[in-house]
């Protein structure tokens, strides 16, 4: 960025990214600096069928963005913070994060149905392993189906299938403003680190735009996510391993809640922490500690062998 200059934030092309693109250069209009968006088309936009976790690649929807930045095509990059790889490529940096949303899963019925009946054998279409192990840890019975796609490609799978629901996160519909559909709020499935939480990744070296960026960071989400990337980091996890975490801040401490799940949800390690404020910066590491001492090793070998 150099004075005077317009900022270019880049975005992935779906809805979603756009929205959330937007309510950045809604941030920056209030500072007074001008800005312009610049879509650009991720890895995982361009295959829809193969799952995540088969893909092989870190930050396969950031991926092309980092690119971009480091060509000096764009100055700034915004994302969903769950997509961002715990590990940003050399030269990159996340600069701020938004007040979060939702941090919620929640299960979206077809269209035209209102409610579900858990007990019976159901078809339930998600492509994240950290919701299929969940869900089957609570609803063994059930089949799991691969669904990939932005939220409307997914609805209008959903519409024409068989199956009985599929899970998304509630920010996604929440800011998209889905009314089509009814959705049950999943409260008891643990959330991917980072879940709700709207992420700008700047380069290290522009010091204009890491200050512009700076000055609408949210210090509580902050704390918050940067817990559970942690925590995830800590684990050598991704989307290749069904691992969740959420931190919260509930009077005056920081609440952790983490897990790993074996893939067929036989197997599970689950933590639950409360830490005094001036142990944020280590809580996630600590939890992650907590969840290998207590069986997580046993679990995380059987996706990462040599771990």
């Amino acid at each position: 960025m150099t004075s005077g200059s317009s900022l270019r934030i880049g975005t992935r092309d779906s809805a979603l990214a756009l929205y959330q693109t937007k309510e950045v250069q809604g941030l920056l209009n209030r500072l007074n600096v001008q800005s312009e968006i610049v879509e650009i088309t991720s890895d995982g936009d361009q295959d829809l069928s193969t799952p995540l976790y088969e893909m092989g690649i870190q930050g396969i929807f950031t991926k092309s963005l980092d690119i971009a930045l480091l060509q000096n095509r764009i100055d700034l990059a915004v994302h969903s913070i769950k997509d961002i790889p715990t590990k940003l490529a050399q030269g990159l940096t996340l600069s701020a994060m938004l007040k979060r949303g939702s941090s919620a899963d929640c299960l979206v019925l077809p269209a035209g149905k209102s409610s579900i009946e858990f007990s019976k054998e159901l078809k339930i279409a998600t492509s994240s392993l950290r919701r299929k192990s969940q869900w089957l840890g609570r609803y063994p019975d059930h089949i799991l189906e691969n669904l990939r796609g932005n939220i409307q490609t997914r609805l209008d799978k959903l519409d024409n299938s068989d199956w009985n629901g599929a899970i998304f996160a509630q920010a996604a519909l929440e800011r998209l403003s889905v009314s089509s559909h009814t959705f049950i709020t999943l409260n008891w499935m643990l959330p991917s680190p980072g879940q709700g939480a709207i992420g700008v990744v700047c380069r290290i070296d522009d010091e204009a735009t890491l200050k512009v960026c700076s000055s609408f960071h949210d210090g509580p989400t902050g704390i918050c996510v940067s817990a559970e990337r942690d925590f995830l980091a800590a684990l050598q996890g991704g989307c290749a391993v069904p691992i969740a975490a959420h931190a919260q801040i509930e009077n005056g401490k920081l609440l952790f809640k983490g897990n790993v799940f074996s893939l067929d949800a036989t197997q599970k390690c689950e933590v639950e922490m409360r830490f005094e404020m001036d142990q944020a910066d280590k809580v996630g590491k600590i939890a992650a500690q907590e969840i290998l001492r207590t069986g997580g090793i046993e679990i995380i070998k059987t996706f990462r062998p040599s771990f």
